[in-house]
C-alpha cells in the first residue's frame, strides 16, 4: 500500500515544545482526508532502564505536568545536540539519580500515538553503575526509587507505576534482567 500524497501541510498551533499540524491527504483510493498531527520533534529521546550493583531499578518519582500529579517512572530526557544515544542515557542518569553507567545497551525505538504523533523514544539498558551527579534541568530533583529487581512483576502490575513508555521499556529489557534477578 502506498503512503497518502501531503496535498497541503500547515502549521495550525505552536509553542515552545510542540508544533500542531493539518496534513490534507489523498489516499491510493482517491479519498481525501485532512489529519491533525504533532511531527516528530527536532531532538531524541532516552528512557533508561538502569540496574545498580544491589540489583534494583533505579526508579525517579518525578512531575507529570499531563496529569498534574507525581509518577513513578524511569529516568528520560532529550538528546542534546551532538550526543550519542549512549551518551544522553549516562548524562540523564547522573543528572536525575546520581549515578552514571559503564555499559548502555540501545534496546528499542518506541513509538507513541503514532496516529497523531511523531513522538519516539529509545529504549536503554545501563548496566555497571558508578556514582556520578550532574545538575538536573527539572524544577525540582526528582526523588530516587530502588526497586528490587525480584519484585519487577509487582511494580509492572502495581497501581502506581503505569507510564506506558517504562512499562514497555522494562518488558523490553526483561531478559536481561531475570538474568541478573536470578
Amino acid at each position: 500500500m502506498p503512503l497518502p500524497k501531503i496535498l497541503q501541510n500547515k502549521v495550525i498551533a505552536k509553542t515552545r515544545f510542540f508544533q500542531v499540524e493539518a496534513l490534507d491527504l489523498e489516499f491510493s483510493n482517491g479519498i481525501k482526508r485532512t489529519y491533525e498531527r504533532i511531527p516528530e520533534p527536532r531532538t531524541q529521546g532516552v528512557i533508561v532502564v538502569a540496574i545498580n550493583a544491589a540489583d534494583e531499578l533505579l526508579l525517579i518519582r518525578e512531575y507529570a505536568a499531563g496529569f498534574h500529579e507525581l509518577q513513578l517512572t524511569l529516568p528520560k530526557g532529550i538528546v542534546d545536540a551532538g550526543e550519542s544515544l549512549e551518551e544522553a542515557a549516562r548524562r540523564e542518569l547522573a543528572e536525575e539519580v546520581g549515578f552514571s553507567a559503564r555499559n548502555v545497551t540501545f534496546i528499542k525505538r518506541l513509538t507513541l500515538a503514532p496516529g497523531h504523533m511523531g513522538y519516539s523514544i529509545h529504549a536503554m539498558l545501563a548496566q555497571d553503575l558508578y556514582e556520578k551527579h550532574l545538575p538536573g534541568d527539572e524544577p525540582e530533583p526528582p526523588e530516587v526509587v530502588p526497586w528490587p529487581l525480584a519484585r519487577l512483576d509487582e511494580l509492572i502490575n502495581g497501581d502506581q507505576f503505569n507510564e506506558a513508555r517504562a512499562i514497555a521499556a522494562l518488558l523490553m529489557c526483561r531478559e536481561q534482567l531475570a538474568s541478573r534477578s536470578g
